[in-house]
């Protein structure tokens, strides 16, 4: 079973599980993405396939810390029929390739059937939607395929003259995004930062899939919560609700490229750690946080800021990289201080898809495991290093949930 932190520092909870959900596939930009550039389907009679497919997004490859290169993104299932459909398995393929394969147990932490009521496994009642989160890996960007297929094969409590009781889909063929993942220096310094909810398994952040202005989005699919661990390996000392009890509050946040200023907030108050704020309207999910653009359709953006600490920074002010733009805090949507960051493909911080990066340079320290996370978030622990982590020097990286860093700088 994946491991699935309680540690809620993210910016979003995945509010989209559980609740109603109405989303269209037919919003231009993501017809373009999925359709008109897809593969066509393999010849062959028709067949009536219940289950009806798209990706939210196609994915961008991007290398992470264990060296090997994640394709993330997000498969929609549509049960268009009258009985409920059991998911009983997926299979991604690329180039004649098997690249992932769930089935039964494997398959339920990477599914989360969408709207209210009660959840059964991975069954789909008729007329709902679900989601299935992939992490197909690859040993180099050489092996990356130019498209990908996926077979779905569900199970029925009845056949019918039309349908039979069990079914192999083919459904949602779709092409790579042939971007490359956005190259990027750090927006902290110094050792020890901890990687608290990020790529590529399904943590708050590649939870958060949500309905925004009538799309299906998923702002924080590459998102990173970063904390710093002391020499003892922990996230506070002393009392969880006070600021000062977490060494790295206030903690210099640095710009990761360069470019201009389209958005700061600087004015909310901060949280009171150890518990989840209740009633933030959507748009101080965010707390005090710039918005940077960065060039090509990609903006950074920066997260629960310390009140004031962005009192220098303006709209239209162009930054370097390196320029330090505020202080590490806990406003918004928070529940320890920590500095949310992460990249997207339009200039609202929710309307918009994540897009992955790499950082020029770090080192990797050490990843920790997911039981000592929320031991060291809810009770002040040391963290516990995972075994056979391979640490040493990264460039053009992404750090992976759990992976503990070093950065350059003071």
């Amino acid at each position: 079973m994946m491991a699935r932190s309680r540690f809620a520092i993210a910016l979003l909870i995945a509010v989209v599980v559980g609740a109603a959900t109405s989303c269209t596939a037919s919003d231009d930009q993501q017809s373009e993405a999925t359709s008109s550039s897809a593969p066509a389907a393999s010849a062959g009679p028709a067949v009536l396939t219940p289950v009806v497919a798209d990706v939210v997004a196609p994915p961008i490859p991007v290398t992470g810390s264990d060296g090997r290169v994640h394709l993330a993104y997000e498969l929609r299932l549509t049960n268009t029929g009258s009985q409920p459909a059991t998911i009983t398995s997926l299979q991604v393929k690329g180039d004649g390739r098997t690249l992932v394969d769930l089935s039964g147990d494997a398959l339920t932490p990477w599914f989360q059937a969408l709207g209210g009521g009660p959840k059964a496994g991975t069954v789909l009642a008729p007329g709902q939607q679900g989601l299935v989160w992939i992490d197909a890996t690859l040993n180099s960007p050489d092996d990356v395929p130019g498209s990908l297929g996926h077979v779905v094969n569900v199970d029925f409590p009845q056949a019918t003259s039309l349908v039979p009781s069990q079914l192999a889909e083919n459904v949602a063929a779709t092409e790579v995004d042939t971007r490359d993942a956005v190259r990027i220096r750090a927006p902290l310094d110094g050792p020890r930062w901890l990687d608290g909810t990020g790529c590529c398994t399904v943590t708050s952040h590649r939870a958060a899939v949500l309905p925004i202005n009538g799309r299906m989005l998923a702002a924080e699919r590459f998102a990173i919560d970063f904390v710093q661990l002391d020499e003892q390996g922990r996230i506070y000392v002393g009392d969880q609700t006070q600021l000062s009890s977490y060494e790295y509050y206030g903690a210099p946040v640095r710009a990761v490229s360069d470019g201009k200023v389209i958005a700061v907030v600087g004015d909310l108050s901060e949280q009171v750690p150890g518990a989840t704020p209740q009633g933030l309207p959507l748009d101080q999910y965010g707390g005090n946080h710039v918005v940077q653009d960065i060039g090509n359709g990609r903006y950074a953006f920066y997260a629960h800021l310390q009140p004031g600490s962005v009192d220098d920074i303006s709209v239209g002010q162009d930054l370097r990289a390196g320029d330090q733009i505020g202080l590490l805090g806990n406003s918004g949507n928070t529940d320890a201080p920590h500095l949310h960051f992460h990249l997207m493909d339009g200039p609202d911080f929710l309307a918009a898809n994540g897009i992955p990066f790499e950082f020029e340079n770090f080192d990797l320290g050490g990843r920790v495991t997911g039981e000592s996370l929320e031991a060291a978030a809810t009770a002040g622990a040391p963290v516990v290093d995972e075994a056979g982590t391979q640490t040493g020097s990264r460039s053009d990286e992404m750090p992976l949930y759990l992976d503990v860093v070093t950065f350059p700088g003071s």
